[in-house]
Formats: C-alpha cells, structure tokens, sequence
C-alpha cells in the first residue's frame, strides 16, 4: 500500500518521497484514514514503528485544509510529551512533514527561559507540542488559549503518569474544550491509562499494530548475570571485548549516570550524560554530541527512554534494570528503529530478579540468559516462573531410615537370603540365652 492510498495530498507525498518514505508502517496504514476522517483513536504500538507520523501527517493536512487562520496567542493542534526530549522530536518531526506548507509549529518545555516561549505564542502557532507543567504555566499566564483547538494528541501518556503529571493532565483537560479531536499513542497501555482513556475519548478507534507489551523484534535481547559491585568492571570489559561501536547506557538514578561517566573518561572513553538536575541545555549538547558521533557512549536516567531517535544506534544497554517494567520496553526501543537489527544487554545482579520477573511477566517471554567468562556472580540470580516470580530450588526431601537386619553370626552380609526359609537352606534357630542369677551381697 502507498502513502497515496491513505488520502494524503500531493504537498505531503512530495515531502515524504524527499526524505525517502516509501510504504507506511503497519500503524500508519491504520490511523491516517481514521484521523483524516475525524474520529478519536487509541492506538498501540512498539517504539520505532512510526507513531509519530501515524498522527502528524493527517493532523497537518487537516490543519492546511482550514480557511480560518490561527489567532494569536491561539493553538489549533497540542501534542503533549513527557519529557523535553520528546517534544523536541516530535516538534522536528511536525516540522520536517510540514515544510511547504504554511503552518506554524512550535514547542514548549521547561528547564529554559519562558519569555522567548511567551513572544513566539503571540503570534498563533497551528501546532504546539509541549509538556504539561510549562504548558500550564504559559496557560496561567494567558500566553496560550485553546478556543481554537481542534486536536488533542497525548504521546506517551502512561510515562506522564509514571512521572506523576496527573494532577497537571487533570488542569490541561479541564481548559480544553469539549468538541475536540483526541488522539492517544504509546507503545504501552496500563490500567490507569485505558481508564483515563475511556473519559477522554469519544467512540475511539483502537489499533494494536503490535502486541501489547512487547519489544521490537528486530532487537537481540540478553541477561548477563553479574555481582552489583562487578557491573562497572563487566561493562569495560565488553565494551572492549565485544568492540562496541556507539553505546545508550541506562542508570537508575543520577549520581549513578555521574560516577558511570566520570569512570568511562577516566579511561580514555567519550561519554556524555543526560539527567534531571542537568539544565535543558547541557541535555541537549549531550544529545547532540552523541548523535554526531562526538562521543562514544551516552549515559542516562530514564528521562531519555522515550522519544530518543537515533538514527543505527546498534546497542543498548541496561547498566541497572528500570523500576518500572513497562521503561524497559521503551529503553530497549532506542534501538532497532525503523526495521534495523539492535541488542539490548541487560546486566542483572541478584537484588534485581524481582524487577527481572516483572518485566519477563509484561513481555510475556524468558530473557536469555548468559555468563561471562570471569565475571560469573557468587549471588546468583534466580530463574523465574511464567508469572515472573522468583524460582526456589526445591528443598532437598529426607530419605526414611531403614532398619536394616543383622545376618546371622558368622555368616557374611553379602549372603543374606542363603539362610532364610524357602532359599535351600534350613532356618536357624537362635540359641537360648543363659539368664543370669540376681546379685546378691556376701554376709559376713
């Protein structure tokens, strides 16, 4: 199926034979009809799979359509991300789909000035892609009005949750008005998220272009057990070993991604980082020094599981296992993207088999397993049931004594049976035993 069979326009079509899209993905085929034609949608789908332009290129040819042109301070499509780095993507992407038409987009996130944000709403933006909390304040502000909104798009919004914007989600939907178009996207959909949906959405359309909860097949997936202490020292080891080119590395918490980086520069190793408390600038030089090439390896906390595109970026690796079972799904996600090959290496020490169960439960499937050489853990991680619960070996059962019989005096024991009745042999009769007299004390 082409891309013209979908209905997009000529304007569109020429912009994506120029950046060399030639059919549309599975998710594609489905959603551009049912957002061309109006209706809301919930769809799944795995990371890379081109959600993105599942939803910005009907939107754009909607939004090219209308006569009326955008007020100032005014918005007619909002895209909501998680994170900084999405919306900045995902404003990259309005913009590339978007050029030769005359439509405005914009993004806006926090972590950098709000004034230069304030001054480019003035003067109407037809597509804004934003994150709650700096979208509320501009909101708060009058910065941004949404009477002329006309579509919703929630990208990721079960990591919006994760991150606790619930309470901001909450305040944006109150403001919105109720005739709208409303569009979720996510590779994974929780319980909260289908329930959010069902308050949100009017007789949507659901799509799973992929299993719910699953990981690109195109990614080699691989548990390496391994001692906590041993995980930096593993690391070096096969980033050496195994000749890795450019590396994502996922860290639990922020000190941890600093120590990780400043060991990899003690050794010689181009690495960057990106975290919370870095600024949004220094996030987004690290960012972009990875994708040029600058550095080797990329360090991060979860704020980049999502919404990283890189493009042939061959490896991923799980230096410490996401809390959240559903993050690995979208960590692994930075690789393999758009139908190339990717591995993602997780190193598990014992205290993690909980957090290894949860995400072999959600991915329906047993990662494989494999020891390195030299590196092989004194803690060893358990197996885990289908269920994703820890195996114990099972106890050891208790043999029951046997009494065991005596031969006869003078006859070996290898030849028990030779003197019992019936084996040829006449029975032995035990002799009777001399009874002892009673002691009695000598008078005197």
């Amino acid at each position: 199926m082409s891309f013209a069979a979908l209905g997009l326009k000529a304007p569109l079509l020429e912009t994506l034979a120029r950046l060399g899209y030639q059919s549309p993905t599975p998710v594609q085929t489905q959603a551009i009809p049912a957002i061309l034609g109006g209706r809301d949608l919930m769809a799944a789908a795995q990371t890379g799979t081109g959600k993105t332009a599942a939803f910005a290129l009907p939107l754009l040819q909607r939004l090219s359509a209308a006569e009326t042109p955008v007020a100032g301070n005014s918005v007619r499509a909002l895209v909501l991300t998680p994170t900084r780095e999405l919306a900045e993507q995902v404003h990259e992407s309005f913009r590339a789909y978007g050029n030769g038409l005359a439509l405005r987009t914009y993004a806006v996130y926090g972590g950098v000035s709000i004034n230069p944000q304030m001054m480019a709403l003035r003067k109407g933006i037809d597509v804004v892609v934003a994150t709650p909390g700096r979208l509320l304040d501009l909101y708060r502000q009058n910065a941004i009005k949404f009477g002329q909104l006309q579509a919703l798009v929630l990208d990721e919004a079960d990591r919006m949750l994760d991150l606790g914007f619930s309470r901001e989600l909450d305040a944006v939907f109150a403001a919105l008005p109720k005739r709208r178009q409303t569009l979720l996207f996510s590779a994974t959909f929780s319980d909260a998220i289908r329930a959010m949906s069902r308050a949100l959405l009017k007789d949507p359309l659901a799509i799973e272009a992929s299993p719910r909860n699953t990981a690109a097949r195109s990614v080699h997936q691989e548990v390496i057990p391994v001692d906590k202490k041993r995980k930096p020292e593993l690391f070096f080891h096969l980033l050496k070993s195994r000749r890795w080119g450019q590396v994502l590395v996922f860290v639990k918490t922020r000190k941890g991604v600093d120590q990780l980086v400043e060991s990899l520069q003690a050794k010689g190793t181009g690495a960057d980082s990106i975290h919370g408390d870095k600024p949004q600038p220094a996030r987004q030089r690290a960012l972009d020094r990875f994708k040029a090439g600058e550095v080797q390896v990329l360090v991060a906390t979860d704020v980049a599981a999502r919404g990283l595109d890189i493009d042939d970026l061959p490896q991923v690796v799980n230096f410490d296992l996401p809390i959240v079972a559903e993050d690995y799904i979208h960590r692994i996600g930075r690789t393999g993207r758009a139908g190339a090959s990717g591995e993602a290496i997780s190193l598990v020490c014992a205290d993690e088999v909980n957090l290894l169960g949860a995400i072999e439960a959600l991915t329906r499937q047993t990662l494989e397993r494999s020891e390195e050489p030299g590196f092989e853990p004194d803690h060893r991680v358990p197996l885990t049931n289908a269920a994703g619960q820890p195996v114990k070996k099972p106890k050891k059962t208790k043999l029951a004594k046997v009494a065991a019989t005596r031969p006869a005096k003078g006859v070996p024991g290898n030849w028990v049976g030779f003197d019992t009745p019936g084996a040829g042999a006449r029975p032995r009769t035990a002799k009777p035993t001399a009874r002892k007299a009673p002691f009695k004390p000598r008078s005197r």
